[in-house]
């Protein structure tokens, strides 16, 4: 049975409507002469391709990004964008407009890395979250630039036609041998008084990681030519406790356990960086759904933290832009939300990644359909939602409470991102504070289990539309079901 979350007696500041939290140098006010998002729906969708809103357009003189292509296939001439390679655009619909940015995160990974973009970089150093910038860029789906200093000779890979998108979350992880997982309480700990560094800055990490600036609880690390941000999802998830505590594990892992009043538990263990290995819910019967599973001997402590889409082929996407991406702008009726988040997988899982993993691989994330909520409005450089705007996620609310009936084991990525305004670093925490404001919003005023929950700022990484102008499209936030990434989905069935 799924968990209700626990009823806050009376949210604080911060969370269903979150406090404001200006961001440093970031997103700032739109360039005068920015008009409103153009909402005119043809048959409730967007012609394919990640298309601006009419009345959103660049600032005036403003030209695509220099050496920006159309993808693999297409023509420079024409003034249009080809589809992604693998993907014919649907009978009747139009191409993507040249400013649109791919479809893939893993497609902006690689032209980015191509192009060299994102000069305002502080000391040209690589850009943020799966965004830096390499040589070897690729336009064919995007596999992500193998570390090191010679990606400009890697041999570009062809995407592999991996057949049809799997038709359930079970046949998405028929190639994943997964032995029997042992129950997240049955390793005997020893207690701890206090919980293990609480302070995010002091957090024990990898050989090689330099932490770039701390902006407000968030901070801004460099490692293994990628810069993103870390932020703590403690306070959100054991707001409201009844008891929580922590245990020594062998191998320097940690284990929390959250009791709730409803008579739940959720327990997480952690490796010694604080990465999730597992996190179970166990009901008063005693029934443990596994949320997160990662075989940590494909998850070992490696001093240099690799990229777990270079072990994959660039994505050939065989399905329509609407069936892979749902524009919320565009949603007809609430059920629309449930009709496409219970969809499966666009692609095989080949193992089950950790939640880091799939939050720092664009190529991993790729494989989840997405949801973009660009109906969902942010004052400009503040992570605040109005009661207003919190109404909006009735929809995506209702649809994520009725998964949760048939399996109270899933989990969901808020991502949030920026328009490319502001300093890249200000931006990603500002990215990551809206994230978390959407789920703690999600938790407070619809009752979604904060541990089904997991959220991760990407700033001006991934932007929808190409420019660095203001952007109304490109302030948003996404939503994926990555269940079948990160859990083995036969256990909690």
């Amino acid at each position: 049975m799924p968990e209700t979350a626990p009823t806050p007696k009376q949210a604080p500041a911060g969370e269903a409507t979150p406090k404001v939290e200006s961001a440093p140098a970031g997103e700032q006010a739109p360039a005068q002469g920015e008009q409103p998002q153009d909402k005119t729906k043809k048959h409730g969708r967007k012609p394919a391709g990640e298309q601006p809103a009419n009345g959103e357009q660049p600032a005036t003189g403003q030209q695509p990004a220099t050496g920006e292509q159309p993808a693999t296939g297409g023509s420079a001439t024409d003034g249009k964008a080809a589809p992604v390679q693998g993907e014919n655009p649907v009978q009747g619909e139009a191409p993507a407009d040249k400013n649109a940015a791919p479809i893939l995160d893993s497609q902006k990974d690689a032209r980015r890395k191509g192009r060299g973009e994102n000069g305002r970089n502080p000391a040209n150093q690589p850009a943020n979250q799966n965004g830096e910038e390499q040589n070897g860029g690729q336009q064919n789906g995007g596999q992500n630039a193998q570390q090191g200093g010679d990606q400009g000779r890697k041999p570009v890979v062809a995407p592999v036609d991996q057949g049809p998108p799997p038709t359930d979350d079970r046949a998405a992880q028929e190639a994943i041998k997964t032995e029997k997982i042992v129950p997240v309480t049955q390793e005997k700990g020893k207690r701890l008084e206090r919980a293990p560094d609480e302070n995010i800055r002091d957090r024990r990490r990898p050989k090689g990681v330099d932490v770039l600036k701390e902006i407000g609880d968030r901070v801004i690390v460099q490692f293994n030519d990628q810069t993103f941000v870390q932020s703590n999802d403690r306070p959100r998830l054991t707001r409201g406790a009844k008891d929580v505590y922590y245990e020594d594990l062998p191998q320097g892992r940690t284990r929390e356990t959250v009791e709730r009043d409803n008579g739940f538990r959720i327990v997480t263990i952690r490796n010694r960086y604080g990465d999730i290995l597992q996190r179970s819910r166990i009901a008063p019967d005693g029934r443990e759904y596994v949320l997160s599973y990662v075989d940590e001997r494909s998850y070992q402590d490696e001093e240099d933290w690799r990229d777990p889409g270079d072990d994959l082929p660039p994505m050939r996407l065989t399905i329509p832009r609407r069936d892979y991406i749902l524009d919320s702008e565009d949603v007809e009726s609430p059920d629309d939300y449930y009709t496409f988040l219970e969809q499966p997988p666009v692609e095989k899982v080949q193992r089950l990644y950790s939640i880091n993993e799939v939050k720092r691989s664009a190529r991993v994330r790729d494989i989840a359909r997405r949801i973009d909520l660009d109906t969902l409005n942010f004052e400009f450089g503040s992570s605040s939602i109005s009661d207003t705007e919190v109404q909006k996620l009735q929809g995506v609310a209702d649809a994520m409470e009725k998964l949760l009936k048939k399996n109270p084991a899933e989990t969901f990525l808020i991502e949030g991102h920026t328009d490319a305004v502001g300093t890249p670093e200000a931006n990603l925490a500002l990215s990551d504070r809206r994230a978390e404001a959407v789920a703690e919003a999600l938790t407070n005023a619809f009752g979604i289990p904060p541990e089904n929950l997991t959220t991760q700022g990407y700033g001006e990484e991934y932007l929808k539309v190409d420019t660095s102008a203001p952007n109304r499209e490109n302030r948003r936030v996404a939503i994926r079901r990555i269940t079948s990434l990160v859990a083995p989905v036969a256990s909690n069935n």
